[in-house]
């Protein structure tokens, strides 16, 4: 009774530091996901020509030097893109009136309710402006966590060459730190590919979608498909809110259902294509969680740390199966955690 109790108690008391530490671990974790992908990518570059004869530490910086170039893209395109929204806000509003009243005509309530009723209630009650303070606030503080992001993967991707130095010395015995190095060699190595292909299926299904969209006219292609890019981390949800916003914006950019129905079936064809084909084969056994799981994980984030919870579940929860595979005393855990028993 006394272990059940002191047990609860640890694990409210780590619930709550967790949530507590929301602003500082969520850029940390995002960081250490970050120097994962980059330090993968860094090796895989010695397959090239000219790069892959440099030394390991050019290559990570040239990578880390990439990674800070793409960060502060993200933060710029994120702002041009609310400025351009805020412009074309009376032109979106136009083509829904104009679609309302379609809908209207069809279904034979021209009179009552009017357009003008509706929108007395719905657009007209909406103040604008009291939006633009938590919207800068949040754009501050999405600035401030990239920031961090990137600062705290410079030093991360700085230390990582000292690491097995410093595991010899700390375990006194080089046949301990052998074998402690050949675990971490093998963890590192699983985690690091299995974050790197999720990358590259993120970076592909962007980049169709942003193709799909720019061959549509769908306004803010580039700003909707790295959205999309992202929201692929969160499975399930994430492909549907994906697909959900480019379907809505095309239905108040063009104002016609036809069109908006065909955003919807291009989107969810590239989705399906990365997700059932695409994905499973270049993860191989990298990917192997079960459903429920990832949907607990999911729940458990989210409810935390709200959306980079959610973003951050799924790497979060793999890596960890992974590290339970790879030692001896933990893998039956890793083994129920999985949704086929292979890891």
């Amino acid at each position: 009774m006394r272990n059940a109790t002191y047990g609860t108690a640890l694990t409210l008391m780590i619930g709550w530091l967790i949530w507590i530490g929301k602003p500082v671990l969520i850029p940390v974790i995002a960081a250490a996901i970050s120097v994962y992908v980059l330090s993968t990518a860094a090796e895989s570059m010695q397959i090239l020509p000219v790069v892959g004869r440099l030394p390991a530490w050019a290559r990570r910086t040239i990578i880390l030097i990439a990674f800070v170039f793409g960060v502060v893209l993200l933060f710029i395109l994120v702002i041009n893109n609310l400025a351009q929204v805020a412009a074309v806000l009376p032109r979106y509003e136009d083509n829904l009136e104009i679609l309302a009243t379609r809908g209207a005509s069809l279904l034979g309530i021209e009179n009552e309710p009017t357009w003008e009723n509706l929108r007395s209630v719905t657009l007209d009650q909406m103040d604008v402006r009291s939006w633009i303070a938590p919207v800068l606030l949040s754009l501050r503080g999405f600035g401030g966590t990239l920031f961090l992001v990137v600062l705290y993967a410079s030093f991360f991707m700085a230390e990582r060459g000292m690491m097995t130095r410093k595991v010899v010395i700390a375990l006194g015995d080089e046949e301990a730190g052998g074998r402690a190095l050949s675990l971490l060699s093998r963890i590192n190595e699983r985690i690091g590919q299995y974050l790197f292909v999720k990358t590259v299926v993120n970076l592909i299904l962007g980049s169709v979608s942003f193709a799909i969209m720019l061959l549509l006219g769908i306004e803010f292609a580039l700003f909707w498909a790295v959205l999309i890019a992202f929201l692929n981390y969160i499975p399930y949800i994430g492909s549907l809110l994906g697909v959900l916003f480019p379907v809505l914006l095309s239905l108040a950019q063009f104002g016609t259902l036809w069109m908006a129905g065909l955003v919807l079936f291009s989107l969810t064809a590239a989705q399906v294509f990365v997700g059932a084909v695409l994905e499973p084969r270049m993860m191989g056994r990298a990917f192997n969680l079960s459903p429920l799981v990832v949907l607990l994980a999911l729940a458990f984030w989210s409810t935390l740390w709200g959306l980079p919870g959610a973003l951050l579940a799924v790497p979060m929860t793999a890596s960890l199966i992974l590290v339970l595979a790879e030692i001896r005393t933990t893998r039956p855990a890793a083994v129920l955690l999985s949704a086929t028993g292979k890891v």
